[in-house]
């Protein structure tokens, strides 16, 4: 009876055991290539709701999620298995995580755990020779077009990425696997709205071109600078030797990753014979001003001095050189504007510095010259431009000794006698005491002594009041689903416009609803099954109908194209029908 009794216990135990939820990602590999695909199995042991999947980074989700569902019983005892699957291609090298996916069973939610996936370079990957896409990787050309390999310092050249296929190959899309990285450069690139294919010849064969991207780089060292390549995934479509009813041939879909290549720059030095020594850095094709507003005024009006380069050259990149006035013209801080255009030829427009000059005294002030020098790249030298003098007439005001008018001094300051120094300060106090009540023995103390005390009757109350939830298991888990719907329904409102978010926190709002209103579980969910029990409780045939169909809608709009308009429509439609089913369910 004792081993009996023992073994029984030991059954229970082990079922116990056999009965504990596992939720896990497996990976069909730990290490690819970056042109390989990668399977990822999310497996629970019991059926769960609210599958959320990772993000997914540094990956792109190619195929899925699919949903695999298995139930068995053998020898009186049941297994279950629920698995969703992705399929995967990195985007990037290096060791790349999958983090956690959750799922909600029986009220809780489990998490699997972080999956390290280490990703290593494209490796050359057999494919029949009948498939079209064996020849994809001659088909496909990506090509960094520089319009100059040896510039000056600051003397622009242009990066142009064009893409060579043939005419058989349909390009539907592209993404930048790698950006290119300017590392001592100023860079700018120039937009390009849609790319245009164009018929043209690559090593000797005609083909299409698209321009992908146009970047304008400024070097700001000399030197051999590198360029690192652009990598671009590109999605093709490639013609087969089948055709469909109607005799159009059929297509075939495949990913190229395709990279520019690196590109080495060599930079020269400014030449440091001739160079002035009021030079700031520019370099291009310039002209320099410097022109006032006006030159006769009166005291206390103020004139604009502006200082102004234009022309081609770096405009961004050096400051403009500062005027010189007399101490008795005021001068403020410039106004600097930039009106700059950026093309494959380089910059190009103008640069100003405003300065507002107030003058204080009567009289006639020279603004002394100012110099301006640049290096041409095209004449290979460098240039100093110098502006006239100009000379200020202020009309009336009081007059200056013409030493102060013609040479710098420190501004005037502001003398202040000894027995003025503190008038502001106030040097007499008048203190007065401030009597405060004793807290102990206050009606303020007594009311937090008994406060404690009449708080206790209420805690036990709250307490008794959570045991009693807490026992009510299927309660909590019709109020959890009833929450878990209305949030749902909220989350499809907030992601409309982005279709698969959309239809999914749809779905799981209507499956929440019924675990809440009907008692029944995922697995039973099925189209059949609902209408019975609906009906079962009580809905109409036509909201019965509504319903279902619009769990149909939510299944197949997901992959489908769907408009806003659509999306709108469900959405209130899923408003109503469970407005509806809340009222006519018994």
């Amino acid at each position: 009876m004792m081993m009996k009794r023992l073994l029984i216990i030991l059954l229970l135990s082990v079922q116990a055991v056999w009965a504990q939820v596992e939720f896990t990602a497996k990976p069909s590999k730990s290490s690819i290539a970056l042109n390989e695909r990668l399977r990822v199995d999310f497996t629970m042991n019991a059926d769960g709701d609210n599958f959320a999947p990772p993000s997914f980074e540094g990956f792109r989700v190619v195929g899925g999620p699919t949903q695999m569902m298995s139930q068995s019983w053998v020898n009186g005892r049941g297994s279950f298995n629920k698995t969703y699957t992705y399929y995967l291609m990195p985007t990037q090298r290096g060791t790349l995580t999958i983090r956690q996916a959750s799922v909600e069973i029986d009220g809780q939610v489990y998490k699997t755990s972080p999956v390290k996936i280490t990703v290593t370079e494209a490796v050359e990957q057999p494919r029949d020779p009948n498939d079209p896409r064996h020849a994809v990787s001659d088909a496909l050309q990506l090509v960094a077009e520089v319009s100059k390999t040896t510039p000056y310092i600051n003397e622009p050249i242009t990066v142009v990425y064009k893409l060579y296929f043939d005419y058989n190959v349909g390009i539907r899309e592209f993404r930048e696997l790698e950006k290119p990285k300017y590392k001592d450069f100023w860079s700018q690139n120039i937009e390009i709205k849609t790319p245009r294919a164009e018929e043209t010849t690559f090593n000797g064969n005609r083909c299409l071109v698209a321009v992908l991207k146009k970047t304008v780089l400024y070097p700001q060292k000399a030197g051999k600078l590198e360029i690192e390549p652009l990598s671009l995934d590109v999605e093709v479509e490639l013609p087969t030797n089948r055709r469909n009813f109607w005799g159009q041939v059929m297509t075939v879909q495949d990913h190229k990753r395709v990279s520019a290549g690196a590109r080495t720059i060599n930079v020269k030095p400014l030449p440091e014979n001739g160079k002035p020594a009021d030079f700031s850095g520019a370099v291009g094709q310039l002209d320099f001003s410097v022109t006032p507003s006006k030159t006769t005024l009166k005291s206390g009006e103020s004139l604009d001095l502006v200082v102004s380069v234009s022309g081609k050259g770096n405009l961004k990149l050096f400051t403009l050189p500062k005027p010189t006035v007399p101490p008795a013209l005021e001068m403020y801080d410039p106004v600097h504007k930039e009106s700059v255009n950026t093309t494959l030829a380089g910059m190009s427009g103008k640069i100003t510095d405003t300065y507002t000059i107030i003058p204080q005294a009567q009289g006639k002030y020279p603004i002394q010259p100012i110099t301006f020098s640049y290096f041409d790249p095209s004449t290979g030298r460098y240039k100093t431009v110098s502006s006239p003098e100009i000379m200020i007439n202020v009309l009336d005001g009081p007059g200056v000794p013409s030493a102060i008018a013609q040479a710098p001094s420190a501004p005037s300051k502001e003398k202040i006698t000894p027995n003025e120094q503190f008038r502001f300060i106030k040097l007499k106090t008048n203190l007065q005491p401030k009597m405060q009540p004793d807290f102990l023995g206050s009606n303020l103390f007594y009311t937090l002594m008994i406060a404690p005390l009449l708080a206790i009757p209420l805690l036990v109350l709250l307490r008794r009041r959570k045991e009693a939830l807490a026992r009510d298991v299927v309660g909590n888990r019709i109020r959890q689903s009833g929450k878990l719907a209305r949030k749902y329904l909220s989350e499809a409102k907030a992601n409309q416009g982005n279709k698969e978010a959309f239809y999914v926190a749809l779905q799981r709002s209507l499956h929440n609803f019924l675990k809440a209103k009907l008692h029944i579980e995922t697995s039973d969910m099925h189209k059949a099954r609902i209408r019975e029990i609906l009906q079962d409780k009580g809905a109409s045939a036509t909201t019965v109908d509504d319903f279902i169909r619009l769990i149909e809608s939510c299944e197949f709009a997901r992959y489908a194209p769907s408009s806003d308009a659509a999306m709108q429509l469900d959405y209130d439609n899923a408003s109503t029908v469970i407005e509806q089913l809340e009222k006519q369910l018994r």
